[in-house]
Order: structure tokens, then sequence, then C-alpha cells
């Protein structure tokens, strides 16, 4: 059977207390955190980096990027390791994800926007959609990028 261009494959990845959605596209793999290495210091969002195909990629809480507590560390945790489309150094950066991402097929027809927001106007989120019954933030990547770059920046 041939695969509609109206629909895109997408990953569910759990968060505390929600899921994300991203085209799989952005996502270059799903690592384990082996290889951390916890920063200790700098900005909460920022927990570290982790070892990668001999790099090291700056690992991002997404909840802590928006206010909230970075969650606890555990078997589950995994690094969604994301290509960086806005000249990030190392090409690369991760976030944490409490569990395995699940893959998804999206079309118009099981997803809508949300007109809901309860979330900072400082948190990297673009929207919520509705995705038949549940309600998936759509992160904004690129601002995730830009705080990296800026960081970077500010170190050196």
């Amino acid at each position: 059977m041939a695969e509609s261009a109206d629909e895109l494959y997408s990953l569910l990845l759990p968060i505390t207390g929600s899921r994300l959605i991203v085209p799989r596209v952005c996502v270059a793999e799903v690592s384990g955190l082996g290889q951390l290495h916890m920063l200790e210091h700098g900005p909460d969002w920022l927990v570290g980096k982790v070892g990668w195909k001999g790099r090291e990629v700056p690992l991002v809480s997404f909840e802590s990027a928006c206010g909230r507590t970075t969650p606890e560390i555990s078997g589950r945790t995994r690094a969604v390791i994301f290509h960086a489309t806005t000249g990030l150094p190392g090409g690369f950066f991760a976030v944490l994800s409490q569990g395995l991402p699940q893959l998804v097929r999206v079309s118009a027809g099981v997803i809508a926007a949300d007109g809901e927001r309860d979330w900072a106007e400082t948190a990297p989120i673009i929207c919520r959609v509705r995705m038949i019954n549940e309600y998936p933030l759509v992160p904004d990547l690129e601002r995730i990028e830009a705080d990296l770059n800026q960081l970077i920046a500010d170190w050196r």
C-alpha cells in the first residue's frame, strides 16, 4: 500500500505529565543515558551532556525549560537526540524522555489545534494539539536551540 503524502510519521515523547509530538525526521536516535555527564553549573534546564556516537550532546530537560522541576532520572529515562537546524555547534542536542517514544502516523483527520494554553509565555511550546483522546504539546525546537546557542556564546 502506498503511503499518503497527507500523513506525517511523528513521535510521541513521554515527559512528566504530558507528551511531546515531533516529526520523526527531526529525531536522529533514541539513546540510553549510559554516558551521562551531569552539569554542575548552569541553568536548570541544561541537565548536562550525553555521550552519543563519539561526541557529547547537550541534554535538556523540557520540564525545566517550562519552569517545572527536572524529573528524576530512572532506568526508563532516555535521551532523544535531535538534529539541530539552526547552526548549533556539534549539530545535535538531546531532550530527556521519561520512557520510549511512540511512533504514530498523523493526518488532518486525527489531529487538530487546541486553543487551551496553560503554560508560561516563556516556555518553549508552540501549541497543544488534540489527537484523538490526548493533548500532546508541540515543542519549539528552534527556541531550545537558540537558548543553547546563547548559553554557548556566554560561556566563551
